[in-house]
């Protein structure tokens, strides 16, 4: 089966972590950013939860096309901290603060907190929209805990500090393709190809 989906995104980074998800799926997949991402005014992140952001963000983008467009949000929750950051992962220390202040902010807070106090999961949802329409909408974790001090010189954001038993590893020092097997966007990812066919 061939499919067309347009990544509601301008980074070119995010568009080819997915493309190399696709690679090993049995779908021929084209899978491009969106034209005319940056031709309207961003989308406002406000909702409570990571599936009605991902959703919410899909259908307004979807106005720019015919084809089907795919969306996603992403962050991590601390339940010792009531779960932040949570749905403002990405602007836990302000709108322009950098990876290294969110880091820098997280641990503070965690400072004090031990063993279980320490737990932590990213989420990741996917939705996909056409014609202003919600096909699908799909949400997975990856369960881990916050180390006291940074490991690993690969990832982005929070992975520093997101260490994965399973694996003794932080994220930052998976391999990518370590990565895209446990991370909660590559198994968010795979459930979404699983049942794509099924709605285009």
């Amino acid at each position: 089966m061939a499919a067309k989906l347009f990544l509601a995104s301008s980074n070119p980074g995010k568009l080819a972590e997915f493309r190399v998800l696709a690679k090993d799926s049995q779908i021929l997949l084209g899978l491009d950013l969106l034209p005319g991402f940056d031709s309207l005014p961003a989308f406002e992140e406000s909702a409570p939860t990571f599936a009605e952001n991902s959703a919410g963000k899909a259908l307004y983008y979807s106005q720019l096309t015919h084809e089907a467009v795919i969306a996603d949000d992403s962050g991590l929750v601390v339940p010792s901290l009531d779960g932040r950051p949570g749905v403002q992962s990405a602007r836990y220390a302000g709108p322009d603060a950098t990876s290294a202040q969110r880091i820098e902010k997280l641990l503070g807070e965690m400072a004090g907190k031990n063993a279980d106090e320490r737990a932590a999961h990213f989420v990741c949802a996917l939705s996909v929209v056409k014609q202003n329409r919600a096909l699908i909408v799909i949400t997975a974790r990856a369960d881990g805990e916050i180390l006291q001090s940074q490991r690993g010189e690969g990832g982005f954001g929070y992975d520093p500090v997101f260490y994965f038993p399973p694996l003794r590893k932080t994220f930052a020092e998976l391999t990518p393709g370590e990565k895209n097997q446990y991370s909660h966007r590559g198994k968010a990812f795979r459930r979404l190809l699983s049942v794509l066919p099924d709605v285009l």
